[in-house]
């Protein structure tokens, strides 16, 4: 049975959280965010790497993605420990804005040296009215406001998550 690496609020068995990623031969009993970018053209994709204060990835993080909006609920996981890069990859569908609302993936971050789990937020470059509309993103300091929007590059998001340091990530209590 192979272990995701220990952590303080591990370790985390890999077969419980995201079998396919860690290629056991069977699916997750939870999540249904990642969808096949082949059968599905509308998918998108959201890459990064969860960095900590000297800009160095984070190799054993987990990334957990929530989406809840008219027509879709989703959620889903992916630990970093498996790429080369340490990075994480989701491939969803973009959410839908909800009450004028700027379409956003809930993020919960998972790491080693934090007890308690962080919050975040991704927003979408292309979505430049909603977001300048959106209420939770503009409570945000307009400097800060760029840590949470995913830059599309084609038909992927890039979206880091910095835990400390200059371009710390805005994180939210819940």
């Amino acid at each position: 049975m192979l272990q995701t690496p220990s952590q303080t609020v591990g370790p985390y068995f890999a077969y419980g959280l995201s079998p396919e990623q860690y290629l056991y031969n069977f699916k997750s009993l939870v999540g249904n965010l990642m969808v096949n970018p082949i059968d599905n053209p509308e998918s998108i994709t959201i890459i990064g790497k969860v960095l900590d204060g000297e800009n160095q990835p984070i190799p054993d993080a987990m990334i957990e993605l929530w989406q809840i909006d008219e027509n879709n609920q989703r959620f889903g996981r992916f630990g970093t420990g498996t790429d080369p890069e340490s990075r994480f990859i989701f491939h969803t569908l973009k959410p839908e804005s909800v009450a004028g609302q700027a379409p956003y993936l809930t993020v919960i971050i998972f790491m080693r040296g934090q007890l308690i789990h962080s919050y975040t937020r991704i927003y979408f470059s292309d979505e430049t009215t909603l977001n300048e509309q959106d209420e939770v993103l503009n409570a945000v300091p307009s400097e800060r406001r760029h840590t949470l929007i995913a830059q599309k590059n084609g038909s992927v998001y890039e979206f880091n998550i910095y835990m400390q340091g200059e371009n710390e990530t805005v994180f939210f209590e819940i």
